[in-house]
């Protein structure tokens, strides 16, 4: 009769880069033999990196750098919440945070990235242990969001091929089976051939270290791409000093995080083997202007009550008003950059009218011909900034130029992350995939929507940007004041937020995800998730993995 077996955990390389295995002594009437598990000494590392708010970040502990005005040295400034009990601990505490205390405790010039966060395996998990995992940084992303594909990456990618039989081929374990197998029209991808045996064997040549790499998302994403950058040289030189052979590194993107690796490749091409983005804002979002101009959404057409649920808790963590998101992004480069760029098809932003069968009608563009002074207009109605709102903790009232001077900079910044350091570039090995669900209703422009019918007429309508701003009746909307050269009875008109109008995740607009097209080796469009869950979709992983395998084909 066959002994049972238990895999032990997997052996840990030395300074020397000999692999150091651990047991323990058992009885002789314990029959159970531990195995462990020899990786291959020829390594892939993979590197994920999380989207906007998916980094843990912590108050400085470095005493050179500007200290935050709120939380003492170390102390959590952002940890997004896993589980049912700490999502409602985090709601009553950023419920009762007004807007000062959001400014100074999610001020970027006053944080670090912090890397003790929550740490879990999901059950079945072999050969890791968490204490193991934290020395690869998993600690500083979202455990909820990316823990699971931390995981499943780490598992899978290292066990590609049941234990050998004598004089039998090799058959590939269940889930590299299932990937090979998989229906390709779950990925929108009718056309795209299967993985062969030659390339699951090339791959299964590798041992392929999974490493998370968070990053301070509250400033520019120029800095977390020299982050990321230098934590794939680290992780290449770590194996290669232990006398592994490791050259390159695949990277692994969700959301904002994209455009993080993407300005990392752009810096190291030749460390990057391949990177894989899923639903990355490629070309920005217009939801972002829409969470500094209005909060942050609490609702979709179409969306149930559990989800509008969701939507509201988050609305409060992040902000349901302007006055509470715009200290906390006015001057914050990283959301700034994820705002529609210079290659966001234009217009996007319009006055428009509600008539009375409910058809919405546009009826005029506001934006400027350059998107940034659009943003660094702050007299306009629709102006994207209101400095009365930027500083009520009072930090830039002492400095040249104020706070309109602070926006200022924070809006080149992200001028010169989009227009100069990323632009155009993909990484030539690129494969991507994003969300296009009618289920999933994104902003693919956002309109200022009046049921002021008078509106629709064309002196209404030439006249309408040049609209003065007055205090809302509501926070969420703009009230304005018409030209006085207008001389008809309507002086006033209120707006208000339109709806989210385009295919997408709930997040990205389709347009934006497609936004690669023609520039990587293939972009997937698909259904069937949401924006923070779309690689916890079973699809989506698998597609993942045969994007992975795909890559570690020109591997040299």
């Amino acid at each position: 009769m066959t002994e049972p077996f238990r895999r032990l955990p997997d052996p840990i390389v030395g300074d020397d880069g000999i692999l150091k295995g651990m047991s323990v002594l058992t009885p002789e009437a314990m029959t159970t033999i531990g195995g462990i598990a020899i990786p291959s000494s020829k390594v892939i590392p993979v590197i994920v990196v999380p989207g906007i708010m998916g980094s843990n970040l912590r108050a400085t502990t470095n005493k050179k750098q500007p200290q935050n005005g709120e939380l003492s040295a170390g102390s959590p400034a952002w940890r997004p919440p896993n589980g049912l009990t700490e999502k409602v601990k985090a709601l009553l505490v950023w419920k009762d945070r007004n807007p000062a205390q959001r400014q100074r405790i999610l001020d970027g010039d006053t944080l670090e990235v912090d890397d003790s966060g929550q740490v879990t395996l999901p059950d079945g998990a072999e050969g890791i242990t968490i204490e193991h995992l934290r020395t690869r940084w998993w600690g500083e992303v979202h455990a909820d969001s990316y823990g699971p594909l931390l995981a499943a990456l780490q598992t899978n990618l290292n066990s590609t091929f049941l234990p050998g039989v004598p004089n039998r081929k090799r058959q590939p374990r269940p889930y590299w089976d299932k990937v090979m197998k998989y229906d390709r029209a779950s990925w929108n991808a009718a056309d795209l051939a299967p993985l062969t045996e030659e390339e699951l064997e090339k791959f299964a040549q590798y041992q392929y270290p999974v490493y998370a790499c968070g990053y301070n998302w509250v400033r520019s994403n120029e800095f977390s791409a020299e982050r990321l950058k230098n934590r794939v040289l680290e992780i290449i030189k770590f194996w290669a000093d232990r006398k592994h052979e490791c050259k390159q590194v695949i990277i692994v993107t969700h959301s904002m995080g994209g455009l993080v690796g993407r300005a990392c490749a752009k810096l190291i091409p030749d460390q990057i083997l391949g990177v894989v983005h899923g639903v990355m804002p490629a070309l920005g979002a217009p939801l972002a202007y829409r969470r500094i101009v209005s909060g942050t959404e609490q609702s979709a057409p179409g969306a149930g009550w559990n989800d509008r649920n969701t939507m509201k808790g988050f609305a409060t963590i992040a902000g349901d008003t302007p006055e509470k998101t715009t200290p906390s992004m006015a001057t914050a480069c990283g959301p700034l950059e994820l705002l529609p760029n210079h290659l966001y098809p234009s217009p996007w932003l319009f006055a428009s009218v509600r008539k009375p069968d409910g058809t919405i009608v546009d009826v005029a563009a506001l934006q400027h011909s350059n998107v940034y002074d659009m943003y660094r207009d702050y007299d306009a109605w629709f102006r994207l900034i209101d400095p009365s709102l930027a500083d009520p903790a009072g930090k830039y009232r002492k400095i040249k130029d104020g706070v309109k001077g602070a926006c200022d900079k924070a809006v080149a910044q992200a001028e010169k992350f989009h227009t100069k350091l990323l632009d155009t570039y993909y990484h030539p090995n690129t494969y991507a995939y994003y969300g296009a669900d009618e289920d999933k209703p994104s902003f693919g422009k956002f309109r200022w929507v009046t049921d002021e019918q008078r509106a629709l007429t064309d002196p209404v309508k030439s006249l309408l940007p040049a609209g003065k701003p007055m205090v809302a009746l509501q926070t969420e909307n703009r009230f304005i004041q018409m030209p006085e050269v207008y001389k008809l009875p309507v002086w006033e008109i209120l707006f208000t937020p339109g709806d989210q109008d385009t295919s997408g995740d709930g997040t990205v607009s389709q347009q934006s995800g497609d936004g690669p097209r023609g520039k990587v080796r293939r972009i997937f469009r698909t259904t069937g998730y949401d924006h923070q869950g779309s690689y916890a979709n079973k699809h989506m992983l698998s597609l993942t993995h045969h994007l992975i395998c795909k890559i570690v084909q020109e591997a040299k």
